[in-house]
């Protein structure tokens, strides 16, 4: 039997938790992304948990067990429990009654075999008991440690039950599949032919796929597909992948950046169609307008920061299909170091007003295209 070994199994508030449910003769089980990802060696964020109890027997027995139950999700089935200071979301058994391609409605079910097969991914409905052992109701297992990313039982109706599932494979796929064998042939077939389901989805929930997606290390090969199954063109028209395993590669060694991948793809009305946050729309325009913009390196560095500036050469180098430029590092530092060495109060009174911004910029233009060379003195003479 497959065992998992983890602080997160020994911690004592986790014992302590799945034995109050074992000692009442309830079934408590760990499921999905943790389990998931202690098989594959990737970090754990979120412990969820699975019983057959019913979410008032959860409130009625952590209670008795001296925790406190909080009722977050109570109308599905999730109730988080705290056990001191640390929350733990415990979920019934669901199966689904009904479906439209955008939401569910569900009932408790008895078994994990039920609550198994609600689920969309053969890896994603493994289990795991309080000693770490491994419950594998949908023959998942081989699926996982060959990184296959594979529909349970029929594609096509699993992505009829929630379209998001066709852009949850992808992030799927590009997060933990197995590029060599490249993506399930049922999976990409069930989904070319129901494309159309896309369209009901709500931009929020697109857009946070989409972000999640290209966090992947390197998500090029699952944007690719994506295109050549007309997903990308439905969610992000005129958007195109063949620049972003280009910049992948630039990126080398660089923090991962959603948004900046995602300027690389273009696209139009792109904060819209995927309800980007203000602050996310915004460094998206800054960066495509410094993509089709002449300011040099050192000058991106001095007016908008040293990773902006760094971002925007990375994309030009893409967009015109180029090297990146020699020293382009050293002259985002320079401008990134540099401070203009004259105030306002510097050019006053013999200029006031509109003057005296315009004479402000001036010199200050003067002042970058010396390379930051001119001082102060020769700044004001």
């Amino acid at each position: 039997m497959t065992q998992i070994t983890a602080d997160w199994i020994e911690n004592p508030r986790v014992q302590r938790l799945a034995q109050a449910f074992l000692l009442q003769g309830f079934e408590i089980y760990f499921v999905g992304g943790c389990v998931r990802n202690a098989l594959m060696g990737a970090p754990v964020a979120d412990l969820d948990l699975s019983t057959n109890a019913l979410p008032e027997q959860v409130i009625e027995l952590t209670k008795a067990a001296g925790f406190r139950p909080v009722p977050t999700g109570i109308d599905h089935g999730t109730i988080t429990v705290v056990v001191e200071g640390e929350g733990f979301e415990i979920t019934t058994y669901r199966k689904d009654v009904e479906t439209d391609g955008r939401r569910a409605v569900v009932a408790f079910a008895d078994t994990m075999d039920e609550d198994a097969h609600r689920r969309d991914f053969t890896m994603n409905a493994l289990y795991a008991d309080a000693r770490g052992r491994v419950i594998d109701p949908l023959h998942g297992l081989p699926d996982l440690l060959t990184r296959r990313v594979r529909f349970i039982d029929d594609a096509t109706t699993r992505i009829r039950e929630d379209y998001l599932r066709t852009l949850r494979f992808f992030r799927f796929y590009a997060w933990y599949g197995n590029e060599a064998e490249g993506p399930d042939h049922d999976a990409l077939a069930a989904i070319s032919a129901n494309l159309g389901g896309l369209e009901t989805l709500s931009r929020e929930r697109v857009g946070a796929e989409m972000l999640k997606l290209l966090s992947a290390r390197d998500p090029a090969p699952a944007v690719a597909t994506m295109a050549q199954c007309g997903v990308l063109q439905v969610l992000l028209p005129g958007a195109d992948a063949r620049g972003l395993p280009i910049l992948v590669h630039f990126e080398d060694g660089m923090q991962v950046d959603p948004i900046r991948r995602l300027a690389v793809l273009g696209g139009m009305d792109v904060a819209r169609s995927l309800r980007l946050s203000r602050k996310e729309a915004k460094k998206l325009q800054a960066l495509r307008d410094g993509m089709g913009a002449m300011t040099g390196a050192a000058e991106l560095a001095y007016r908008d920061g040293a990773d902006l500036a760094r971002d925007i050469i990375l994309l030009r180098a893409v967009q015109m299909e180029l090297p990146l430029p020699i020293g382009y590092e050293v002259d985002i530092a320079k401008g990134a170091a540099a401070q203009f060495p004259i105030t306002p109060v510097d050019l006053m009174p013999a200029f006031s007003g509109p003057a005296l911004g315009a004479e402000l910029k001036r010199r200050e233009a003067l002042w970058i295209a010396s390379d930051f060379t001119l001082t102060r003195e020769e700044l004001l003479t």
